[in-house]
């Protein structure tokens, strides 16, 4: 008799970021990456949107007792998605416009979810 192993939980992160993914490319953008990291942090998704380059944070709250998903990226947080494109620019050598966008899963009152689509987000960085 041999153990199985058990498959791996996927985080409420991951299945979120799956959700804006597939939300965003409904609404016309082209994947590029998902989960870039560097040694500075982690940019979920990149995507084209028409000739905009698009650095895109996904947040997940199951409430919003502690404020919005989008209300939760902070000031360091922020420092570290501009330093991680900052990086991604260089080393592909991008000469595109870029944005920088959230995409906010949260649940609604039937229990399914909902994508909040905040463009623009920050903008005082490059």
């Amino acid at each position: 008799m041999t153990k199985e192993t058990p498959p791996p939980k996927i985080s409420m992160g991951a299945i979120a970021e799956g959700i804006a993914h597939n939300f965003l490319i409904t609404k016309g953008l082209s994947p590029i990456a998902r989960n870039y990291r560097t040694r500075f942090g982690e940019i979920d998704l990149i995507m084209n949107d028409n000739k905009t380059l698009v650095f895109i944070e996904v947040r997940y709250r199951s409430y919003d007792h502690f404020g919005s998903a989008a209300e939760s990226i902070t000031k360091k947080k922020q420092n570290r998605i501009i330093q991680t494109a900052q990086h991604f620019i260089m080393s592909r050598q991008v000469t595109a416009a870029i944005r920088f966008d959230v995409v906010a899963v949260e649940p609604d009152t039937s229990k399914k979810v909902t994508c909040n689509w905040i463009k623009n987000v920050f903008q005082d960085c490059l």
